[in-house]
């Protein structure tokens, strides 16, 4: 088939239906309907000849032949968005968790809107794993909890430092003036970080009976927002309560140590070379060691 017959928009549609397994997550991925990626999907099927989807119950995966297919456009289609996106002028991604971007980036992004007028920031709320070409990312702050994807640059940004955290009234009245106090409180913690409490007693060198969270929220942000609001206490990094405790709605009473996680910058390897990703991949470095000042010296590093 010459490549200038090439049926872009049916390869498209299958290779999405393959990747999702589901005709109808394809169909939402590209914006139209059901129908137009089946008969998209049987125009490629009477094209080759052959089988590219068993069609299950509830679901579609690829035959022999379509996992094949399938993988080479995937790979295809990826070479193809890298190189549209480094040299088309576009808005930048950022992603991080709600948290991060609620507690820490939102309240100083204006600063650098401000400074740099000229630079479109959009925000990818997630925390786990990243595509930079499937998902449109351009850089990722993320906890060391992840595994980077190959060959993302890596730009350290700081070792967390963790501590509990509750309101101010809620110390007094349990008298938190000593860590043994703790086993009286109501302690707080979050489905994203089950293990925090288990870090904080083993980098704190806690000496008494094990600590377990008697309440446990969906989001991080939620179990600081319970804690500032009188619920009990929370184990939290620094730099996510840095602000209420300015503001006097928090106070950690036994201070911060050094936990087992650090923070990074990932930044998607085909954009290095954009001065808008620099402009930003630096900010986000001074910025995020300004917030912790001394937690973790960054070494500035060039892309290249």
């Amino acid at each position: 088939m010459a490549t200038s017959r090439l049926p872009l928009n049916a390869l498209r549609a299958f290779e999405a239906a393959a990747r999702h397994n589901s005709m109808s997550a394809a169909a939402v991925e590209l914006g139209v309907t059901h129908g137009a990626i089946s008969r998209h999907v049987r125009s490629l099927e009477s094209e080759f000849g052959v089988p590219l989807l068993k069609r299950l119950a509830k679901s579609v995966e690829p035959t022999a032949q379509g996992g094949l297919l399938a993988s080479g456009l995937r790979e295809a289609f990826g070479i193809m968005q890298q190189s549209v996106s480094a040299l088309a002028p576009s808005p930048l991604t950022l992603s991080c968790s709600a948290t991060i971007s609620m507690l820490w980036l939102i309240p100083r992004l204006g600063a650098f809107k401000r400074a740099n007028p000229d630079i479109e920031v959009r925000l990818n709320l997630n925390y786990g794993e990243v595509d930079f070409v499937r998902d449109e990312v351009s850089l990722a702050i993320r906890s060391t909890m992840f595994k980077a994807p190959q060959e993302v640059i890596i730009r350290p940004l700081l070792r967390e430092h963790v501590g509990p955290v509750c309101h101010p009234d809620y110390a007094a009245r349990l008298h938190l003036d000593t860590q043994d106090r703790l086993a009286e409180a109501r302690l707080l913690g979050t489905a994203t970080r089950p293990a925090a409490w288990g870090e904080w007693m083993e980098a704190s060198a806690w000496r008494g009976r094990t600590l377990a969270p008697h309440e446990t929220y969906d989001h991080f942000y939620l179990q600081i927002q319970a804690a500032a609001c009188g619920l009990g206490v929370a184990v939290a990094p620094k730099i996510l309560v840095e602000s209420e405790i300015r503001r006097g709605h928090l106070v950690a009473p036994f201070g911060f140590v050094a936990g087992p996680h650090e923070l990074n910058l990932w930044i998607a390897p085909h954009l290095r070379t954009r001065s808008d990703v620099r402009r930003l991949a630096g900010w986000i470095e001074e910025a995020m060691h300004s917030s912790e000042a001394g937690a973790w010296p960054v070494e500035r590093r060039d892309l290249g």
